[in-house]
């Protein structure tokens, strides 16, 4: 291919692109940019009154948030959310997608949007219904418990009980996201491989583990990265059915960076709160990468 060839696929390439480029940067690069360099102000309602109260503070904001036991309280819940969400929701959704892509299952069609369902409907609607069914004194949870014996349990209201029931609220809200994606990994899978198992032998056990299991490993790192970046960023829920109580036990980071930024109109602290989130969620993922290179996963 002749060199001025080449330049005019590249011209028309940076051409077709330009506008997707565009809007990234006007819409992404620009505000985070912008977010950044308000974290080093104090920027409040009364700089947001007048642009001569702003003042440049620095690491201030960041030093008081490692100093706010507030902070470090959400930091827990949300560390909480990761370590015991993350491997609840990634499996449920890969058992979903075995059940849903078995040869011997009938009514696929139906049965996948019934599991695909909580992802699509409203999550402020679905969290008031969990709201109603976790209700102490009216809620069906506690009216099936009360059949086989057992006292009505606040689950909201306790601040030992309020995080696994939001957990268990988002596992059965987000799974079916990631069930499509492990259903979709699964369809890729060659199916003269498992074939192949089955007459040597091997039983479905074995063919999962050795045969199924290394096929999606990459789509398993995908839905890993994309579950723990959800958990991180999780504020719709506790703020909707616990509004970060009881006695601010399930206030997660982006709770907290609300309240700063939108309650207490401290948009420098709130800014600096994203930028701290920001870097949990890329080590993070950084480290999940690093597990999977190891591993042989990708």
């Amino acid at each position: 291919m002749s060199e001025p060839t080449v330049r005019a696929e590249a011209r028309a390439g940076w051409a077709m692109t330009a506008p997707a480029l565009a809007a990234i940067g006007l819409f992404f690069v620009v505000p985070a940019v912008a977010s950044l360099a308000l974290s080093f102000t104090d920027f409040d309602i009364y700089a947001l009154a007048d642009l001569a109260n702003l003042r440049f503070i620095g690491f201030e904001n960041y030093q008081r948030l490692l100093t706010n036991p507030l902070f470090w309280q959400a930091m827990r819940n949300t560390l909480w959310f990761v370590v015991l969400g993350v491997p609840l929701i990634v499996s449920l959704s890969l058992a979903a997608a075995l059940l849903v892509h078995a040869k011997t299952l009938r009514w696929k069609p139906l049965w996948r949007v019934a599991l695909f369902a909580p992802f699509v409907t409203t999550l402020v609607a679905t969290a008031l219904v969990w709201n109603y069914l976790l209700h102490t004194r009216y809620g069906l949870i506690n009216y099936a418990l009360g059949w086989v014996g057992i006292a009505p349990v606040d689950w909201l209201g306790n601040p030992h009980t309020a995080l696994p029931a939001i957990l268990l609220f988002v596992a059965w809200k987000t799974f079916g996201y990631n069930m499509i994606i492990f259903l979709a990994a699964l369809q890729a899978v060659n199916a003269d491989l498992i074939d192949a198992a089955r007459v040597d032998g091997a039983g479905a056990w074995v063919r999962f583990r050795h045969v199924t299991l290394p096929a999606i490993a990459p789509t398993m790192l995908l839905v890993a990265i994309l579950t723990v970046a959800g958990m991180f960023q999780l504020f719709a829920e506790p703020y909707v059915m616990t509004q970060g109580g009881p006695a601010k036990s399930t206030v997660t980071v982006l709770y907290f960076m609300f309240e700063e930024g939108f309650k207490w109109w401290n948009l420098g602290s709130g800014a600096a709160v994203a930028f701290i989130l920001f870097l949990c969620i890329f080590v993070t993922t950084l480290i999940q990468m690093h597990i999977a290179r190891r591993s042989g996963a990708v």
